[in-house]
């Protein structure tokens, strides 16, 4: 077994640690009889700490940053602009790159994947780190995926996600983050359902969000999603939607005008 890529299906049970909790529950879904997820792999947190383990101008970064105050908003802005910068522009080692090509071809190197985070310290009792992190969805070519699990190790270090570890006292030497790499469904409709009814904490009551196209649309805030509630809807809420977010054909997303995707699926198009 190997320590820096784990495929989603593969039977195993992960560390919490290597892989975070996103990908852990992933793997466990993957490997139940009759569900179907799509397939892909994750780069472990050993990989995050084997790229930037001798990194003397991170780990000085790091030592300042934690002794940053939760007003110091400039601080927080300039220290984590330089950390991402380091993160983005540090070579990936080689053995971590052949095993993430492995894997990548298994699946198809032309194919799009999202590639997402999977925290150490993700919804945990006391505090959730759910959206903390950056998300790249379409994303298409063995070069830019490499340059995309960088700039997801970087979103570990945004303004937001720096804020939320200070007000909620985690160290940031110690949270570590896992990379997804996930093949894409292109979807005309997504959705999020909630198991219990996230407003009331009902654990009687499914509550289901959903928007146009991909799901990034409503995720990001862009748009109010639609809402139903209990399998047998219950409670449905469906406001008016400015656009939806869509993947292109050489990757990455782009926003395409709600009143124009009504058109095209009533038969009209746009020459």
């Amino acid at each position: 077994m190997n320590k820096y890529v784990y495929s989603l299906k593969q039977h195993l049970n992960p560390k919490l640690s290597e892989v975070g909790s996103k990908v852990a529950n992933l793997i466990e879904l993957c490997n139940i009889n009759g569900i179907n997820l799509p397939d892909g792999f994750c780069i472990t947190t050993t990989a995050y700490a084997e790229t930037f383990k001798d990194n003397k101008d991170l780990d000085l970064l790091l030592t300042k940053l934690s002794q940053v105050k939760i007003n110091e908003l400039d601080r927080i802005n300039k220290i984590g602009n330089e950390i991402r910068d380091i993160i983005v522009r540090t070579n990936i080692s080689g053995n971590i790159i052949a095993e993430i090509k492995y894997h990548l071809e298994k699946l198809g190197k032309n194919k799009s994947y999202a590639i997402r985070s999977s925290a150490t310290a993700e919804d945990l009792p006391t505090a959730s780190f759910a959206g903390q992190h950056d998300t790249y969805l379409n994303i298409v070519g063995f070069g830019s995926i490499l340059k995309h699990i960088s700039k997801c190790w970087a979103s570990l270090f945004t303004d937001r996600a720096i804020t939320y570890r200070i007000q909620n006292g985690f160290d940031h030497k110690e949270v570590k983050l896992a990379v997804l790499v996930q093949q894409m469904i292109f979807s005309d409709v997504s959705g999020v359902m909630f198991t219990a009814d996230p407003i009331s904490s009902n654990r009687k009551i499914l509550s289901i969000d959903a928007s146009l196209g991909l799901g990034e649309s409503f995720i990001s805030g862009h748009v109010n999603s639609d809402n139903y509630k209990d399998g047998r809807i219950t409670d449905k809420k469906i406001p008016s939607k400015s656009i939806g977010i869509y993947a292109v054909e050489n990757g990455v997303t782009k926003q395409i005008s709600a009143f124009i995707i009504s058109l095209t699926k009533s038969g009209l198009f746009f020459l």
